[in-house]
């Protein structure tokens, strides 16, 4: 039995009166996903102006939000919602877990309080496409019953061991899927790492030079990415399917240098951001998942000198063909997006 909808019905709403779900996600900049706690009165009276710096603002309710504090924060989430314009930024909320007793009223009341203004509805957690089958079914019916008239899209957190496992059955579940975050604290202690840190690098986990002919020489060793396996896995499940792959956390807020380094790995393999939980992790976002402005000219000429895309040419004394095109479109394009919302960098770029 197919574990997704015909192609004639994908498109279909699950709900009479639901919005029409999107056949291509719409074009925002999300270089960073910021975490606010919505049950902190003093944080959420800051939200107009957290909104101006950063490109997605999500109210947490899951974890870090003590278990007396569950219904608070989800008022509080509401308020902030409805007391602010949130422009050109995005504004996501990460429900508790779908086993969890608080879940159904977060949904619930959050769709009907402020379904309106709500972009993506982040969901811990998943499994596979069962889970994203229940969420997307429960939106369409509370979407169609409050008169929402853009469908609310989902993002999955990647967790679990299992849900790694079903990672294209998630990917290809919903049009309503936005795209995937790593979870590496619950995927660590779900698969069993030995490790306490929350994403990065763990200093054992490296490779060893070969002995030179001096036995008693040191070796030198280098420490590798424990994540690489898993971002790239997300990466070409949501690229396959039209999604977006971000970096989840960096739980070492003392360590700037570390967060910078793994957001760029993440970026580097085709992550389009990444979660900063702390104020000082917005600026290293922007700057990591904002293309640099010299490989952005670069990408510029190579598209100025193949207008279609196709032939070689030479820039540089290095050949440039129909793949190095598409390379720079990814990149310019990109930079369009930063562009319109990040004045800085955007007089950096220059005409685009």
């Amino acid at each position: 039995m197919a574990s997704t909808r015909t192609p004639a019905k994908h498109f279909a709403p699950l709900a009479i009166g639901a919005p029409e779900p999107y056949r291509a996600l719409p074009v925002r900049l999300e270089r960073m996903i910021h975490f606010v706690p919505p049950h902190n009165e003093k944080i959420r009276s800051k939200i107009k102006e957290l909104a101006g710096q950063v490109d997605v603002v999500l109210g947490n309710l899951e974890d870090a939000v003590p278990l007396d504090q569950k219904g608070n924060a989800r008022k509080g989430f509401i308020q902030m919602a409805r007391d602010n314009d949130f422009g050109a930024t995005g504004l996501w909320t990460r429900i508790n877990c779908l086993n969890s007793p608080w879940m159904l009223d977060d949904v619930a009341e959050i769709v009907s309080a402020v379904g309106d203004k709500l972009d993506v509805i982040m969901l811990p957690k998943v499994e596979g496409p069962w889970d994203i089958h229940y969420l997307d079914q429960l939106l369409a019916q509370l979407e169609a019953k409050h008169k929402v008239a853009k469908p609310i899209l989902i993002h999955a957190i990647l967790e679990t061991a299992e849900g790694v496992n079903n990672i294209e059955a998630i990917a290809a579940a919903s049009p309503r899927m936005h795209g995937m975050s790593l979870g590496p604290a619950d995927l660590a202690a779900s698969r069993g790492m030995k490790t306490t840190r929350v994403g990065g690098g763990h200093p054992d986990y490296g490779v060893l030079a070969d002995a030179g002919s001096d036995a008693a020489a040191p070796r030198s060793f280098y420490q590798q990415d424990l994540w690489h396996y898993t971002v790239g896995k997300m990466v070409d499940a949501c690229l396959a399917y039209g999604l977006k792959p971000f970096y989840g956390p960096f739980g070492d807020f003392s360590d700037p240098a570390a967060c910078e380094a793994q957001f760029r790995n993440a970026f580097l393999q085709g992550c389009l951001g990444a979660w900063s939980l702390h104020p000082s992790q917005i600026e290293i976002a922007k700057r990591v998942f904002s293309p640099d402005p010299a490989e952005v000219k670069f990408a510029k000429r190579i598209l100025d000198a193949m207008p279609d895309g196709t032939g070689a040419v030479m820039l540089d004394g290095k050949m440039q063909d129909d793949a190095t095109w598409k390379q720079a479109k990814v990149i310019v394009d990109l930079a369009r997006i930063v562009a319109s919302k990040d004045a800085e960098r955007a007089a950096a770029y220059g005409a685009l």
